[in-house]
């Protein structure tokens, strides 16, 4: 099997509207940002040196066209990316507090990302890569749910690493409920788990980081668990270790994709190593998640997600500060 891509992402790629500053009106500005979380994460291993290529659909209209450009730009092989000529491209508003953290408006009633079709998707793109990478936000809805699981069951079934995020927004889901059938069924793929602290809790009603990850860990039997705690940093989880890493100092000013970078910097970690997960050492998972907060952390230094995934040589200089 000839290989072409260090990973896949399908799922979600929308714009991201960011608060940009008031007018001369006193009006909320809004920036047109590109997004998604995994095309956030096709990106941000583009920008650090691998290759990768993106699976999903947006509209026929110019946020289609703008996203399309962005990848391409960005070196990201658009060869899996569908335009619909009935439904517009998702986009979403973002709002952010004093601090920086973010909350969403959706409008895809319905968006094109949720139109992918299993049909539609470019299977000789999965079976020609290292990592497929997928989330819950295109399991809300069919026929992007169908696509979704096919194709991370054919990653699995191909000999592929697999890596999910939930990236869980309760406002695209109609019931809760729901939303934990589909992440768990996610999950149950995946050998690479990325999970924040609210959606480990959801998922387990534990109230201790160790302990959901341990019950996750005994339920699905993924091989690495990373936890992300925000500006605290990350807990990680292999077989019987854990461990724990702060996050980098930085003028945090959006965290719009900040876990997508982290997710990016754990990858590009796996590919480094090009070990098999029983041959993992603590001192390998430090240095991984160490990286990844890295990257994380660089990524909530500027507005937007995409704009502000981090290249290589960024994460390296940061990491090289601390020292």
């Amino acid at each position: 099997m000839w290989i072409m891509y260090d990973l896949v992402s399908l799922g979600e790629m929308l714009i991201d509207f960011t608060p940009a500053g008031i007018s001369e009106n006193g009006n909320p500005l809004f920036e047109c940002n590109p997004g998604g979380a995994p095309a956030n994460v096709a990106v941000a291993l583009a920008k650090m040196g691998k290759k990768a290529a993106f699976i999903g659909k947006v509209g026929n209209d110019q946020f289609g066209l703008f996203l399309k450009e962005t990848l391409m730009r960005l070196n990201v092989d658009t060869g899996g990316l569908i335009f619909s000529r009935d439904v517009n491209t998702t986009l979403a508003f973002v709002h952010l507090d004093e601090r920086g953290d973010r909350s969403f408006s959706f409008y895809r009633k319905p968006g094109a990302d949720i139109m992918l079709e299993e049909k539609e998707v470019n299977y000789d793109i999965i079976r020609n890569s290292r990592i497929f990478h997928f989330g819950s936000v295109s399991m809300t809805n069919q026929p992007s749910r169908d696509a979704t699981i096919k194709s991370a069951e054919y990653a699995r079934n191909n000999g592929l690493i697999v890596s999910f995020d939930p990236n869980l927004r309760p406002a695209l889901w109609t019931d809760l409920n729901e939303a934990k059938e589909m992440i768990r069924l996610g999950i149950g793929f995946a050998d690479v788990l990325k999970i924040s602290e609210e959606e480990l809790f959801f998922l387990t009603d534990a109230r201790d980081i160790e302990e959901g990850s341990k019950m996750l860990y005994k339920e699905h039997g993924m091989k690495l668990i990373f936890v992300t705690l925000g500006p605290k940093g990350c807990f990680y989880m292999f077989g019987d270790h854990t461990g724990y890493l702060p996050a980098y100092d930085v003028n945090t000013v959006d965290t719009t994709g900040a876990g997508d970078a982290f997710m990016g910097g754990i990858l590009y970690q796996v590919l480094e190593k090009r070990k098999s997960y029983d041959e993992y050492t603590v001192d390998d998972m430090e240095e991984m998640v160490n990286f990844a907060n890295a990257a994380g952390s660089l990524a909530t230094t500027k507005r937007g997600a995409i704009p502000a995934l981090p290249s290589l040589d960024d994460v390296v200089k940061l990491m090289g500060a601390k020292n």
